[in-house]
């Protein structure tokens, strides 16, 4: 990791890249030389975004990779195509994020919701260990949400089959994102890769909300009009992302909560170490990998677009 006034040489992988809080640090981190893989399903979008951050990142590289998170083959496909092109990455972020009112189904026979907030950075994070490690000193960094705390993991119900709740489905994910976050970061104990979970705090202008129902998206239209502190805007939102993925003061710093740019606690059932665990083998049973996730074994997949 470099100074932090220069990112120059630094590789970032960051998902839900094209809009929104993955945009905007995407911008900012290459306003000081960093060098960005932004991954989004909107191509259009998602080369608007690079080539703002090519103007951007000095002699730094910018590149668009457009895959679907809600397809474990997609996100397989994604890694591989990065290991082709690139022998390191600094800085993993896993930002992309979906609510639904309804609940649907991926094509792998997962809850949405489950599959792109929780399962795809769990198999990406998977996919790409052993770059990291080999990295070093390196960083994942997944986005979770302070309604974390009105979740509990109910495994009998993980994929929300029975009375499905959109905005409780939701907060499980982030809970989720919490529990892999800490057993991360002690999995990787010692080999300089730190793991960290933020809270951006209440960003109703994201995209988050853009397959929710009609309700649920007027209610967070009405959110906008709400003075700080209640709300924040993109570039808020986005400081506590960039800090936890470059701030020098957070080098060493892992299996942490950062909420409004702060280490923080969060909730008691977050630091559940038999839920982390079993959610760890659960989820490494739902994406077909091993769940003592040996660095040396590196992914064999297809690398077609």
């Amino acid at each position: 990791m470099t100074s932090s006034d220069s990112l120059d040489g630094t590789v970032v992988l960051l998902t839900g890249g094209t809009s929104g809080l993955g945009a905007e640090t995407a911008r900012t981190l290459a306003d000081r030389g960093a060098s960005l893989a932004v991954v989004g399903r909107d191509r259009a979008r998602g080369e608007d975004v690079a080539a703002d951050v090519a103007e951007r990142n000095g002699d730094g590289w910018s590149e668009f990779y457009r895959a679907d998170l809600a397809s474990q083959a997609s996100v397989r496909r994604l890694a591989a195509r990065f290991r082709d092109r690139h022998d390191r990455l600094d800085v993993l972020v896993n930002n992309a994020g979906i609510h639904r009112s309804r609940r649907t189904e991926t094509d792998d026979g997962v809850e949405s919701t489950l599959a792109v907030n929780h399962l795809a950075p769990y198999l990406l994070t998977h996919d790409l260990a052993d770059l990291l490690v080999d990295s070093a000193p390196a960083r994942v960094v997944t986005v979770s949400s302070g309604i974390h705390t009105r979740a509990s993991m109910e495994f009998s119900n993980l994929q929300s089959e029975r009375d499905y709740d959109g905005m409780q489905a939701y907060a499980r994910s982030k809970l989720a994102n919490l529990l892999f976050t800490y057993e991360l970061a002690d999995r990787l104990g010692g080999t300089g890769v730190v793991a960290t979970a933020v809270n951006p705090g209440f960003v109703p202008s994201t995209g988050l909300t853009r397959e929710a129902s009609l309700r649920t998206r007027l209610l967070f239209g009405a959110f906008k009009r709400l003075p700080l502190p209640f709300t924040k805007d993109v570039k808020a939102g986005a400081e506590t992302l960039i800090r936890a993925a470059v701030d020098p003061d957070l080098a060493d710093v892992t299996g942490a909560y950062l909420s409004d740019g702060e280490v923080t606690e969060s909730s008691d059932a977050s630091y559940d170490e038999v839920a982390r665990r079993r959610l760890w083998d659960v989820s490494a049973g739902l994406v077909g990998v091993s769940p003592d996730w040996r660095l040396e074994d590196s992914p064999t997949v297809e690398t077609g677009d």
